[in-house]
């Protein structure tokens, strides 16, 4: 590397980046995800596995609880609505607020997918022994 570029990056390596590793960890897991959930992404599943706690909840919430900004989860919500595995109406004290539902679809869907999902956490923490997952998620927690 010469002089110039050396003082361009100042000691800075990509490699050395939290967010370099967070991103390789998140290809992984989604490759992971991929591969156990094929019919459902990481952010369907999400919005299904919080819809099953819920008998209804506004998209709005549904978008926290999941942490998806609104365009996101209005998309999510959207194609699984179209799928049959949530429902939407307007809740009936707030016009402009849209409440979403589970459908026994989706309830299905949920119950066919527990055992992947939690085998899909289980293949991604497999290099870590038990300390150090529950370590990871308590890292992990604190940064987000």
């Amino acid at each position: 590397m010469t002089k110039d570029r050396e003082s361009l990056l100042a000691g800075y390596r990509l490699e050395d980046q939290v967010g370099f590793h967070l991103r390789r960890a998140g290809q992984r897991h989604g490759a992971i995800f991929a591969s156990y959930m094929q019919d459902l992404t990481p952010t369907q599943w999400a919005a299904l596995v919080k819809l099953a706690e819920f008998e209804s909840v506004s998209q709005n919430l549904l978008g926290r609880e999941t942490a998806m900004d609104g365009a996101t989860i209005k998309g999510v919500v959207d194609r699984l609505v179209k799928r049959g595995l949530a429902a939407t109406a307007h809740d009936p004290t707030d016009g402009r607020r849209m409440l979403v539902s589970i459908t026994p679809e989706g309830l299905d869907a949920v119950a066919r997918g527990v055992q992947p999902a939690a085998a899909i956490t289980e293949e991604t923490l497999q290099p870590l022994d038990s300390a150090e997952r529950r370590l990871l998620l308590n890292l992990l927690q604190r940064i987000a």
